[in-house]
């Protein structure tokens, strides 16, 4: 590492027009003051309102920010693989745009980088500005990945961290489809150390992630990176079998000691109903694994790029320029 370090900020975008400009004046004021050459790289994530014109002024006005603009909207998790693609630095800080993880943060990320740490990744100590039914969930999702998961993978993180340029190297080879992040940042290992800080509420607008779409990460998340829910589906399916040839024994003793020649109707759907629930169940769990298997198979790119205006500045540049451009989503 230089004398003077080189930061790199990613910043995936998503119909930020709201509120894009007080957190790119607080990150500027950030970067103005922090010892090391530092440049920025928003990646915009096919927003439909005023946010591409806003990074594009950004970087007019200062040539330290870029603007990788993607095709269409991918999801958050390959904007941010796109933004971690394309840049390069002694340090890469990653953050949202929305302004509840604060960029004030960044110079002790730096400080406890510099002091030995190679992944320094943020741990909510509070949410602040979330409903009761957000925390909770969060909560629990976090401790039920954290059973399943084979990989520990810290409970209360989020994608704001700084990585070192051996561990950003390190994660920009893994180019699996199925991309859950918060995973991936826990599965390259290096020394890395926690930040406690109190999450803030949304600065402004709305939060674009649905019910649906945490649900859907939930589940990418846990399939990911366990197997447990296959492995389950052997001794739970010998539990049952094992449950039905018990009560098929009683209805046998039963019809040769009292006579009983039929089971009661209401007693054979339950039977029906619950081995069926539970063949659905199985199905559907492999269905999960099958499906990424799937989209694995087919090896499209991870995403793909409509406009690159990279920054001009050397701790910032574009892996086209360095003859790796195999790893970038246009041409994965």
């Amino acid at each position: 590492m230089s004398e003077i370090p080189r930061i790199a900020v990613v910043v995936p975008v998503y119909e930020e027009a709201e509120g894009i400009a007080e957190f790119h004046g607080r990150l500027m004021r950030v970067l103005d003051r922090l010892e090391a050459e530092a440049a920025v790289l928003y990646v915009d994530d096919g927003s439909r309102d005023a946010t591409p014109e806003l990074l594009e002024r950004f970087a007019a006005e200062d040539r330290r920010v870029g603007v990788l603009r993607l095709s269409r909207n991918f999801g958050k998790e390959y904007a941010l693989s796109a933004g971690l693609d394309y840049v390069e630095g002694d340090a890469v800080v990653v953050i949202d745009a929305d302004l509840q993880d604060p960029p004030e943060l960044i110079p002790e990320m730096v400080a406890r980088w510099r002091a030995g740490a190679e992944v320094v990744f943020g741990r909510r100590t509070a949410r602040t500005g979330e409903g009761w039914f957000k925390r909770l969930s969060a909560h629990l999702f976090y401790r039920l990945l954290g059973r399943l998961s084979e990989v520990p993978i810290p409970p209360d993180v989020g994608d704001f961290r700084l990585l070192d340029r051996r561990a950003h190297r390190a994660l920009v080879g893994l180019r699996e489809r199925n991309r859950f992040m918060k995973g991936l940042f826990a599965w390259i290992g290096f020394r890395q150390e926690a930040l406690p800080y109190v999450r803030e509420p949304r600065h402004r607008g709305k939060s674009k992630w649905r019910l649906s779409r945490l649900w859907a990460l939930a589940v990418d998340g846990i399939t990911a990176f366990s197997s447990t829910p296959l492995r389950l589906a052997g001794p739970f399916g010998l539990v049952v079998a094992l449950a039905a040839f018990a009560y098929g024994v009683w209805i046998i003793g039963k019809t040769l000691l009292y006579g009983d020649p039929v089971p009661g109707y209401p007693s054979l759907m339950v039977v029906i109903l619950f081995l069926g629930g539970v063949q659905l169940l199985a199905l559907g769990v492999i269905g999960e694994y099958l499906a990424r298997l799937y989209i694995e198979a087919k090896q499209r790119p991870l995403y793909l790029v409509e406009r690159w205006h990279p920054p001009r500045y050397d701790g910032i540049r574009s892996r086209a320029e360095e003859g790796d451009d195999a790893d970038r989503g246009t041409a994965a």
